[in-house]
């Protein structure tokens, strides 16, 4: 930077700031937290390390990523931004589940709707259609079993999440 306002890790590190200074174009004056998360996860000496071995196009995005890291690090010092991950896994998880409970209940819908209309179909056929009708129903119960919260969980295993 060299001119008028040191960029933010000069000025947190009280130091002079270079006009070829590594940090200067990723970590503005006017953003002094983003280095300040970034310097206490990683330090500064690793950060401009890790800058000086990237090609010049790529380090906006590595910065990106340390910024990111460095805040889920800051929420959660185990697991960082794999807990973030792992939450989230699990809720697309639960929502796929109760899309198939969804699915599967519209499906018993539909079934019985069809067995309902009085239609010429065979005994052989209907017999079919009614048994098939039954084993989803069931289906649909043990589904409904399933998403509701009834399996047993060990509470030792159980870990306070990210956003909840």
């Amino acid at each position: 930077m060299g001119g008028s306002s040191p960029c933010a890790s000069c000025k947190l590190l009280r130091r002079r700031c270079a006009k070829d200074c590594i940090f200067a174009p990723y970590f503005p004056s006017d953003d002094p937290h983003k280095f300040a998360i970034v310097h206490k996860v990683f330090g500064a000496s690793n950060v401009g390390k890790m800058l000086q071995e990237l090609p010049v196009h790529q380090r906006a995005d590595a910065v990106s990523s340390l910024v990111y890291e460095a805040n889920a690090r800051v929420r959660d010092p185990v697991y960082g931004c794999v807990g973030a991950i792992s939450y989230l896994q699990n809720q697309v998880s639960q929502l796929q589940m109760q899309l198939a409970v969804a699915q599967t209940e519209i499906l018993c819908i539909q079934m019985q709707q069809e067995s309902a209309l009085p239609t010429q179909i065979p005994q052989d056929d209907k017999s079919l259609l009614l048994a098939s009708t039954s084993n989803l129903d069931n289906i649909s119960q043990y589904l409904n079993f399933a998403s509701s919260g009834n399996v047993i969980q060990d509470p030792a295993l159980k870990r306070e999440s990210l956003w909840t």
